[in-house]
């Protein structure tokens, strides 16, 4: 079992918890992921590590309750135990001093960009984040984000804080600015990754992007997590999770990604309905 160690609740739908797991911090890195499951009756779903302390032996996850799943994660308070926490697993990002870098998260993707910008700064890059939200109350990270960057650039949909309108129009103009961006990164909606990608491709910068797709084992095993990169299959949890975001087949991830929409919410509605959560 592994213990929650400490709980934060960041909005009424994101929450962090650091999760007591001393083997998968001692090895963590930026860009990997862990696969959880809460109990015996309980699905596997994968969450990017967003953070990891090994001399405390803790690894802290960032959520959205978005599902039956995660609400019932979301529910857990310190103190309470998880049944499976496997990881690290995935690819981890590739860190060099690759000199001026642009790191880009949208919603709850700020919170695996943290770890990759940090790395990014650690190795000696001029990191500039771009971080946005649909408004400033779902907006998280801002000072983390803040103590790793050069220059942290805010964009929220409604204009609450920092610039209105969308993380893509404050990397179009820093690339207007300025010629000599080695690589950017860009975590978050596949929506906003593909919206990304298709900002940067007239400027010829390469850009990682880190796919979420359906996923069970994460092992490679299942071939669930499929991704179509450069007319090539990969799968996600061992070739990814990062991959050159201008040789994804976004229509293909996205069409596949809303596959179980409709079960998804199925089963939303029956919980709701007074079926209950078996988190404990």
């Amino acid at each position: 079992m592994y213990e929650i160690v400490r709980k934060e609740v960041m909005s009424p739908a994101i929450k962090l918890l650091d999760i007591k797991a001393p083997e998968v911090a001692a090895k963590a890195q930026a860009g990997q992921f862990i696969i959880l499951r809460l109990n015996e009756e309980g699905e596997r779903i994968p969450l990017t590590i967003a953070d990891f302390d090994r001399s405390k032996g803790t690894v802290t996850i960032i959520f959205q309750e978005v599902g039956y799943t995660t609400e019932c994660l979301g529910r857990l308070e310190e103190g309470d135990s998880i049944l499976d926490f496997v990881g690290p697993l995935g690819q981890a990002t590739e860190i060099e001093n690759y000199g001026e870098v642009i790191c880009v998260g949208g919603g709850v993707g700020v919170a695996p960009v943290y770890p990759i910008a940090k790395a990014l700064k650690e190795a000696g890059n001029k990191v500039i984040s771009i971080i946005g939200a649909r408004n400033k109350e779902l907006l998280i990270l801002e000072k983390e984000m803040q103590a790793v960057s050069d220059e942290l650039l805010i964009a929220t949909d409604d204009g609450s804080y920092g610039h209105k309108g969308f993380v893509t129009d404050l990397l179009k103009q820093k690339l207007e600015e300025k010629k000599d961006v080695a690589r950017i990164w860009a975590i978050g909606p596949m929506v906003m990754m593909k919206a990304v990608c298709e900002t940067t491709r007239p400027f010829n910068v390469k850009t990682i992007v880190s796919m979420n797709p359906i996923m069970v084992d994460g092992t490679g095993m299942c071939g669930a997590c499929r991704v179509s990169v450069g007319g090539e299959t990969k799968f996600a949890c061992v070739d990814g999770p990062e991959f050159d975001g201008h040789q994804v087949d976004w229509q293909t991830a996205m069409r596949r990604m809303n596959m179980y929409k409709d079960k998804e919410q199925e089963i939303i509605k029956h919980h709701h309905k007074g079926c209950g959560c078996r988190c404990h």
